[in-house]
């Protein structure tokens, strides 16, 4: 029986599975016209699967040989002396598993001496060889950097240049998680450029693999409904597609977890919204080896820039590397109205990544940092929360500021953190996360009830008029009739005394506490 697969390559024949031609069209076409170009995603969400089907399909056509090739044990080697030849071994390794004839004839004799010339020297004479056109398939192409993949590049353009009169492969493409861009900020410095000869300028196109749609998630679900009788309920499917937004490891992750951690392959009872919720949960405090990886570049400088923007609802330059950069690994997504995290699982890592210490230092040495200390007759007692982190902040803030890489974003992930004992207690926090706003909603929810808070950086008096306007909105959302306005002033030389302080507006019937900080 096929299963949800969350490592690794799907195969049809062991994985539920959407088709991954049906997400990226036009390839074959570009092959066609013997192009080289790039494919992108970000990390598991079916490259490889997508480019050994496309091996298949190639092959089985009868019009190319074609190799799939990954350049995976490429990172770190840096130097071309030492790439090159390693790039000839992988694809003579490669050639030796696949159905190519003649495949033992490649680089029988060469000469790795000549590492600027032997990659396309071997790749000549194997093509003269050939009664066919050879296509090349180079997964994780984005292993390679510095000199090894500037004389890599540079080899390949000289074979495509020269193709009219001296045989060369037909087409060539690159994957990997990261657009042509980053591979040009890898080896060019913002003062240099790599002139007429770049050999990047072989490169036609760059397409990305598209995350599942609702309607391919449905559709893979219903395979397994299929084959074991078990249901997966619409409300369960759109909340998956609410949280994962298509995301295709996410997507197989929730689904693994539900049926076999959770309900032990039990196929008599159906999915649920409430098992789904559990389980991304689950997913998110166990943080698996896709979301680790993926959180570790919160480290890298380049993704700090944009995610602390993001944070702060400040302005993003979406025509920088650093966004393309942060983009193309899938962290982030544009939409028309925003630039926010991929989807709310991710969202929600980050900042728990991003505040955890602190979480698990307040709940270590805080007896207080449980939430029956805010109830008040099954509801949030806000003020008294809110005042009660008002003096945490004032007695805190210095020291836990230095202790964050974010220092800009610190103020709201240390609110945050504070506020994590809501959902330690059953509750829920909804956090809108997308730049350009000029602040950042949070929602806190327990037991039905709902409590909108506005958090924002003082930039003088005009800061707060535009944060009640802000905090109104956000009530509306909710349909809330009391919000809270949290503004956290950065000035060092402002007193405690008048950075402090809590104040109630009433306006048209609503209530909106601003909260100084």
């Amino acid at each position: 029986m096929r299963y949800f697969n969350i490592a690794g390559p799907c195969s049809k024949v062991k994985h539920y599975m959407i088709e991954a031609s049906s997400r990226l069209h036009g390839v074959e076409e570009l092959i066609d016209r013997e192009q080289y170009f790039l494919i992108h995603a970000a990390r598991q969400s079916g490259k490889t699967t997508y480019l050994r089907d496309l091996a298949e399909r190639l092959n089985a056509g009868g019009k190319y040989y074609t190799l799939y090739c990954s350049l995976e044990n490429m990172q770190g080697i840096t130097a071309s002396k030492e790439a090159i030849p390693e790039i000839v071994k992988t694809v003579k390794i490669e050639l030796g598993f696949s159905n190519i004839p003649i495949k033992n004839n490649f680089a029988k004799e060469a000469d790795y001496e000549d590492y600027t010339n032997v990659l396309r020297t071997e790749l000549t004479l194997f093509c003269m060889s050939l009664d066919k056109p050879l296509v090349i398939l180079f997964d994780e192409a984005d292993c390679l950097s510095e000199d090894g993949l500037i004389t890599f590049l540079r080899q390949l353009r000289n074979g495509y240049n020269n193709r009219s009169s001296i045989p060369f492969v037909h087409s060539i493409v690159l994957v990997g998680m990261r657009n042509i861009r980053d591979y040009k900020a890898q080896v060019r410095p913002d003062s240099q450029s790599l002139g007429s000869a770049s050999p990047f300028n072989i490169v036609t196109k760059s397409m990305t693999l598209k995350n599942f749609t609702k309607e391919e998630i449905s559709c893979l679900y219903r395979q397994h409904t299929d084959e074991t009788g078990q249901i997966f309920g619409e409300d369960a499917i759109e909340l998956v597609w609410q949280q994962t937004q298509g995301q295709p490891w996410l997507v197989n992750a929730i689904a693994n977890e539900v049926i076999v951690e959770m309900l032990q392959w039990d196929y008599t009872k159906p999915v649920t919204a409430e098992m789904v919720e559990k389980a991304i949960q689950t997913i998110i405090i166990r943080r698996d080896t896709h979301i680790d990886s993926l959180l570790e570049r919160l480290k890298e400088e380049r993704v700090r820039n944009v995610i602390e923007s993001i944070i702060l609802g400040e302005y993003i330059d979406t025509y920088t590397d650093d966004f393309y950069y942060v983009r193309d690994l899938g962290l982030i997504r544009v939409t028309e109205e925003k630039i926010e995290p991929a989807n709310p699982v991710y969202g929600e890592v980050i900042i728990r990544t991003l505040n955890n210490k602190l979480q698990d230092n307040l709940q270590r040495n805080n007896p207080a940092y449980q939430i029956p200390r805010y109830l008040k007759d099954g509801r949030i007692d806000m003020d008294f929360l809110m005042s009660d982190f008002q003096q945490f902040w004032r007695e805190n803030s210095a020291i836990w500021i230095e202790r964050f890489y974010y220092k800009e974003a610190a103020p709201h992930l240390i609110l945050m953190a504070f506020l994590q004992r809501v959902i330690n207690g059953g509750g829920q926090i909804i956090r809108e996360l997308a730049a350009e706003k000029g602040h950042l909603d949070l929602c806190l929810v327990y037991e039905g009830q709902k409590y909108p808070i506005e958090l924002k950086i003082w930039h003088g008096k005009k800061s707060k008029e535009k944060g009640i306007t802000q905090t109104l909105r956000y009530m509306n959302v909710y349909g809330c009739t009391e919000g809270w306005l949290a503004i956290f002033d950065r000035s060092q030389t402002t007193e405690w005394d008048s950075k402090i302080y809590m104040e109630k507006k009433m306006i048209d019937g609503k209530i909106v506490t601003i909260v100084g900080l």
